[in-house]
């Protein structure tokens, strides 16, 4: 049974904190692929979509403000968090009169998963579907992780939709794959479904330096490991895995510096998360994930960027430190 945290202004989604030991017999709730069974803060709405001639379904919150401003913000939310971890972020924006759209890209979340491989034109594409079918003709995107990838390509390839572009500690700030040797699909799978609850949690803490109490991420690790018991349990690995190949095989880095939209970095100081790390060669792993100075970097090469890092603070920068990221957010959107 899930419930709200109420240390995250109550809005952010936890669940009870469930003991895993080494055998990984603890008795979990089992949630299917597409989460159902993990609650979501807000009512979650279905977009049919047709991709690589698969019908799939795009999951999307649609968050209407008390005193609408006129204005629409996007979240795009990273690879391993489900959507409802905006709960406290969509709160801030529909409290300033923002409309709140909320998607689970295809691949993740509640949205189905394609056998298909994932690719960020793709998912870019879906995400402009979703405007169309909402009749947004422009909004303000807010992403995070692997959604600041997805950010870049939209404002990219979609430049008359996209108002201003903040980037939430987003990965993709450099090219992976001149450090990282490629990973065979097959071997990634094999290692991922071996994990652990236990070793996803020391992971993330550990690659994410995340400054958030133990239970408040036990709903990340609920949304991976809850699923393992549904009969569709190798469709979302793969789609998963794919997830980490599209990070690997389409690099966002040396586009960033063509955005010519209003963006803002906002970066975690002690974020220095980069994918495929622990494969690079010893050598090279210290130069990976300065993420902060690469933000700085890339915004004094932009034409309308800047980048604000906040001290003491991990990936999670939006739940780690939300009083300053809802000022700079507020701040930077209201311009």
């Amino acid at each position: 049974m899930n419930r709200f945290v109420t240390a995250l202004s109550a809005a952010l989604l936890a669940s009870p904190l469930i003991a895993v030991n080494a055998a990984e017999t603890t008795q979990r709730e089992p949630y299917g692929i597409g989460l159902e069974g993990f609650a979501y803060p807000f009512p979650v709405n279905l977009l049919p979509l047709t991709s690589d001639g698969e019908q799939l379904r795009m999951a999307y919150m649609d968050v209407a403000p008390a005193q609408p401003n006129g204005r629409t913000v996007v979240l795009l939310h990273g690879r391993n968090f489900p959507s409802s971890y905006w709960a406290p972020v969509i709160k801030t924006l529909t409290d300033a009169g923002y409309r709140v759209v909320v998607p689970d890209q295809v691949g993740f979340g509640k949205s189905s998963k394609p056998w298909g491989e994932l690719h960020f034109d793709t998912l870019a594409r879906n995400t402009i579907a979703l405007l169309d079918h909402l009749q947004i003709a422009k909004a303000d995107i807010v992403a995070h992780s692997l959604g600041g990838m997805l950010g870049v390509r939209i404002a990219r390839a979609y430049p008359d939709r996209v108002q201003h572009l903040l980037l939430a500690a987003p990965i993709g700030l450099e090219d992976y794959r001149l450090y990282v040797p490629p990973t065979p699909t097959e071997k990634i799978l094999e290692s991922e479904d071996k994990l652990t609850a236990e070793g996803y949690r020391k992971q993330l803490e550990t690659n994410y330096s995340i400054k958030l109490p133990p239970d408040q991420i036990t709903p990340f690790i609920d949304a991976r490991f809850n699923i393992k018991g549904a009969s569709e349990y190798p469709r979302w690995l793969r789609a998963f895995v794919s997830s980490g190949q599209m990070i690997y095989r389409e690099p966002v880095a040396h586009e960033i510096p063509l955005i010519t939209e209003p963006t803002l970095f906002i970066m975690g100081a002690d974020d220095h998360n980069a994918p495929g790390k622990p494969n690079a060669p010893e050598a090279l792993r210290p130069k990976m994930g300065q993420n902060a100075e690469l933000a700085k970097a890339l915004a004094a090469k932009m034409p309308n960027a800047s980048a604000e890092v906040i001290p003491n603070t991990g990936h999670l920068v939006f739940l780690e430190a939300p009083a300053k990221f809802n000022e700079l957010m507020l701040g930077f959107l209201a311009k």
